[in-house]
């Protein structure tokens, strides 16, 4: 008979399910007999573009420096003086706001500009594109991909010549099982912390909406795939550790609202006066002109849909960067309410995130099949946690203490 494998000595596995916020888990059946602790996850104020390095890093944004993908910055945009986009502005709206044109053009963009992080124009106007820097130039996931220059759990992982494994970000969810399966099988390979992103959820979730049929089935999917893969790690570890987490959650929307038109009615001209990011679920003014904020300020306020987010709230939320690069007023509208049209999209959807972190469908998850002395209580602590299991594998097996 063959002689039996020996089995590796531990795999810390990370799983990061984008949208798979507290209100969606409470009410599913998942991995219930494998996960002995699941909690509520504060959020950050924002979207992926927030949330994503301050997992990465534990910092918060005014700190790591990324927050959307727009700031109001014509002297170093990117995109001024482009002939590609010089052309895109003459072809007609009706044919250049079609997501498949936009997303031809983006790539364009990106290839043209050699950015590695994740690019998307949106619903941005190419005649207004030059007014603005894009924010996420680097991928996040490799050395020197955050702006602020701070280190990610990545970096950690290498400094200390872990064997680890990231899941590509721009790959499909079942390239990254199919791939992680290969590492955890691999007797060659002594991975001891794993990172698998799983995107997925969130597309669905802004489709269709929280309570719809797809979201059961999607998580439903989640459970086959990471019973398969909880499967695999045991047969080749002593000890799987196994964590997963959201961003954040997901809030139907039930109203449309057209912001632009509201400010439009002030009277002001977009590049002399003002200029303004808007996002699905928030406006972001910058002022040019003496009076502008004012009036802006006077047309927001009686906005009923949403509230102008006081500057004790912004540092409260880890939002109040000092060179107001994201810009000097937020709007950010009631849970629900969406933008449309905006910088991100013509149309409505069924589910969105980016509203008040405090708002119960904002609220992330977090689970896992091992008691923590701490648990996480916010979405910057998952950083410690993920450091904390790092050094497990740090620690030599005889003198190895409960973290």
């Amino acid at each position: 008979m063959p002689q039996e494998m020996k089995k590796k000595r531990s795999l810390s596995l990370c799983i990061f399910i984008d949208a798979l916020g507290w209100e969606i888990l409470k009410s599913h059946s998942f991995l219930d007999d494998e996960l002995i602790h699941k909690q509520p996850l504060t959020t950050i104020f924002g979207y992926s573009a927030t949330c994503d390095p301050t997992i990465l890093t534990g910092l918060l944004p005014r700190s790591h420096g990324h927050f959307s993908f727009y700031a109001y910055d014509p002297v170093h945009s990117p995109f001024k003086g482009s002939p590609f986009i010089q052309m895109m502005r003459l072809v007609p709206k009706a044919l250049s706001s079609r997501n498949r044109v936009r997303s031809v053009a983006g790539k364009i963009i990106k290839r043209r500009l050699k950015y590695t992080g994740y690019f998307n124009i949106y619903n941005m106007p190419f005649r207004l594109l030059h007014y603005f820097d894009y924010t996420e130039k680097k991928d996040l996931y490799q050395k020197g991909g955050i702006n602020s220059g701070s280190p990610t759990i990545m970096d950690y992982a290498r400094d200390h010549k872990v064997d680890f494994f990231l899941a590509n970000w721009k790959a499909p969810e079942i390239e990254n099982l199919e791939t992680l399966s290969a590492v955890i099988k691999d007797e060659s390979r002594n991975c001891s912390f794993a990172y698998l992103y799983m995107a997925s959820m969130d597309a669905i979730l802004h489709q269709y909406g929280k309570d719809h049929a797809e979201v059961t089935k999607k998580i439903q999917w989640y459970e086959e795939q990471i019973r398969a893969l909880l499967a695999d790690a045991q047969k080749n570890y002593e000890e799987v550790r196994l964590f997963i987490f959201s961003d954040h959650g997901m809030t139907d929307v039930h109203t449309n609202f057209d912001l632009k038109k509201i400010i439009d009615s002030a009277g002001l001209k977009f590049g002399k006066d003002y200029a303004v990011v808007y996002d699905s679920t928030m406006a972001r003014f910058w002022f040019l002109t003496d009076g502008a904020e004012q009036k802006i300020r006077e047309v927001l306020q009686s906005v009923k849909e949403g509230t102008i987010l006081e500057d004790s709230v912004m540092h409260e939320w880890g939002v109040d960067f000092p060179d107001k690069r994201y810009g000097k007023l937020f709007f950010l509208m009631n849970p629900g309410a969406l933008i449309v049209p905006s910088h991100m999209g013509e149309r409505t959807i069924a589910g969105m995130h980016g509203y008040s972190p405090l708002d119960i469908d904002s609220t992330a998850s977090f689970s896992s099949n091992v008691e923590l002395d701490t648990n996480p209580s916010r979405l910057d602590d998952l950083y410690t946690l993920m450091k904390q299991e790092i050094d497990r594998c740090l620690i030599p097996k005889k003198t190895e203490k409960k973290i």
